[in-house]
C-alpha cells in the first residue's frame, strides 16, 4: 500500500472540515420539497405566535389569526407528504386556537408545534437550514401579521414588533450564509441567473427588515403603517429567497 503524501493528507483533512463541508457532514444535505418547506415555514409561524403569546401584548384574536395561518400551511404540507408529524403539529395548532385566551397556555401549544413542525421539516433536509428558514419566514410572517394588528390599535407598545424585526434581520443573514455554504454558491454556469436571485432577494429581505426596524423608530401611526408596508414586502422576498437558494442548492436545475 502506498502512503498518501502529507500534502495530499491535508488537503483532504482540510476539505473535510471547512465550515461547508462540516455542515454537511453534521447536518445532511439541503433537499427541496413543498412539504419540507411548508412545514419549515408552519414551524417559524408557530414558535413567533409563542413569543408573542408569551409576550402578552395581543388579545385571543391574535392567537386565533397566527394559529389560522400556522393551519394554512401546516394542512397541504401534510396532503403534500409530510407525514404524521406535520398532522401532530396542526392538532397542536388547534389546540392553540382553542386556548387563545390563556396566553402561557397558548405560548405552550404554539412552541410544541413549532418543535414538530421544524422536526418534520429537518427530517426531509438540512437540520441548521431548517432552523435559520424556519426562523427567517416565521419572524418575517409574525411580523408582518403583528404590524397589521397595530393597525387596529396604535397605542400598543411598539417593542415587541421591534424585536421580530430585528429577530428577522438577523435571521435572513443566517439563512443566506447556511444555504450559501451548503451549496447555492458557488453555483454553475447554468444557474447564474437563479443564484444571482437568490443572492438580490436575500439582500433584499435583509434591507427591507432593517428599513421596518427604521420605520418604527419614527412617531407616530405613520411609523407602524410603514413598518407594515414593508414587512409585507419583505415576506415577498423572503419566501423567494428561501426557495430559490434551496433549489440552487439542492441540485443544478441546467448543467
Amino acid at each position: 500500500m502506498v502512503a498518501r503524501p502529507a500534502w495530499t493528507a491535508g488537503r483532504v483533512y482540510d476539505a473535510a472540515t471547512s465550515p461547508r463541508n462540516l455542515i454537511r457532514i453534521l447536518a445532511g444535505l439541503v433537499e427541496l420539497s413543498p412539504a419540507q418547506v411548508l412545514s419549515m415555514w408552519a414551524a417559524g409561524v408557530a414558535a413567533g405566535a409563542a413569543l408573542v403569546s408569551w409576550w402578552r401584548v395581543v388579545g385571543r384574536g391574535y392567537g386565533w389569526l397566527a394559529g389560522g395561518v400556522a393551519l394554512l400551511l401546516g394542512v397541504p404540507a401534510g396532503l403534500a407528504g409530510g407525514g404524521a408529524l406535520v398532522w401532530v403539529g396542526c392538532g397542536l395548532v388547534g389546540v392553540l386556537i382553542a386556548v387563545a385566551s390563556h396566553h402561557r397556555r397558548a405560548a405552550g401549544a404554539a412552541g410544541l408545534a413549532a418543535l414538530v413542525f421544524g422536526l418534520a421539516a429537518a427530517a426531509e433536509g438540512n437540520a441548521v437550514a431548517t432552523v435559520t428558514g424556519a426562523a427567517f419566514l416565521g419572524a418575517v410572517t409574525v411580523e408582518m401579521l403583528l404590524g397589521h394588528w397595530y393597525l387596529v390599535d396604535p397605542r400598543l407598545p411598539r417593542w415587541a414588533l421591534s424585536r421580530l424585526a430585528w429577530a428577522g434581520a438577523g435571521s435572513a443573514g443566517a439563512d443566506f450564509l447556511i444555504v450559501a455554504m451548503l451549496g447555492a454558491i458557488p453555483w454553475s454556469r447554468g444557474d447564474a441567473p437563479l443564484g444571482w436571485g437568490f443572492v438580490a432577494l436575500a439582500a433584499a429581505s435583509l434591507i427591507l427588515m432593517l428599513g421596518v426596524v427604521g420605520a418604527l423608530r419614527e412617531e407616530g401611526y405613520p411609523g407602524v403603517m410603514a413598518a407594515t408596508g414593508l414587512s409585507y414586502l419583505a415576506l415577498l422576498t423572503a419566501i423567494g429567497a428561501t426557495v430559490v437558494g434551496r433549489l440552487v442548492a439542492d441540485a443544478p436545475v441546467v448543467s
